[in-house]
């Protein structure tokens, strides 16, 4: 028991395989947490939006920590739902941190006094930078978009490993979007732009219809954002 009030950890569910790309250049076991603050219509991860849900026990999560160990995992990634939402987060990283692993925490970047805190407890850190600020409210159902600013401008200046990222989607990212949100993160070491793929069962039915999009749109993006950060990945 970690946190001295439940014998529940933050950890809702894992991936039961290592992977090897969520966590680039690791053996990752990859750790999800529910809740969030956002309500993206394109979320692959829909069924952790929303309410928060009962976590596993510390014992069944050490279990998983050493059959992971076993099997030549090196690192873990803390995903969700939203991490920074869950008061016992410091715990899990400092959880993993105890096995031995790397820890890669993703974040949506709408705490941005947790992500100061959890810095110091770990090695990596991917943000989804959903789109330019004025966005926020219509894709993301969030308009405190000062706290997106401000956790941009903490990992940049954090001395992590980090990448900021977008899921470009076709109709509502162009190459002139793609510039202003690299504007954003001027200066930012490594951003990096993923195609949306469609999925049958995305939150919001507008998204199942939109097709892949085109590496021709990928390619455009890349030229748009690579005067304004230091490495473009696609």
């Amino acid at each position: 028991m970690m946190t001295g009030e439940s014998d529940r950890s933050p950890v809702y569910s894992y991936m039961e395989n290592p992977s090897m790309v969520d966590y680039p250049g690791h053996l990752s076991a990859v750790f999800f947490l529910s809740g969030c603050n956002f309500t993206c219509g394109f979320c692959h991860n829909a069924t952790l939006m929303g309410r928060k849900r009962k976590g596993i026990s510390w014992d069944e999560l050490r279990d998983a920590c050493q059959h992971f160990k076993s099997d030549w995992v090196d690192g873990v990634v803390v995903t969700g739902g939203e991490p920074t939402l869950d008061p016992h987060l410091i715990d899990l990283l400092d959880f993993f941190k105890g096995f031995g692993f790397k820890v890669k925490l993703d974040t949506n970047g709408s705490q941005p006094a947790v992500l100061r805190e959890c810095i110091a407890h770990i090695d990596s850190c991917a943000m989804d930078v959903k789109t330019t600020l004025e966005g926020y409210p219509e894709l993301a159902g969030y308009s405190q978009t000062g706290n997106i600013e401000e956790s941009i401008k903490t990992i940049i200046a954090s001395d992590i490993e980090y990448e900021l990222r977008t899921t470009v989607i076709e109709g509502v990212h162009t190459p002139a979007t793609i510039a202003n949100i690299a504007r954003l993160i001027e200066g930012a070491r490594r951003y990096r732009l993923q195609p949306f793929v469609p999925r049958d069962n995305l939150p919001d039915p507008h998204f199942r219809g939109i097709a892949r999009t085109s590496p021709e749109l990928i390619e455009e993006c890349v030229r748009a954002a690579e005067p304004h950060v230091e490495e473009v990945l696609a």
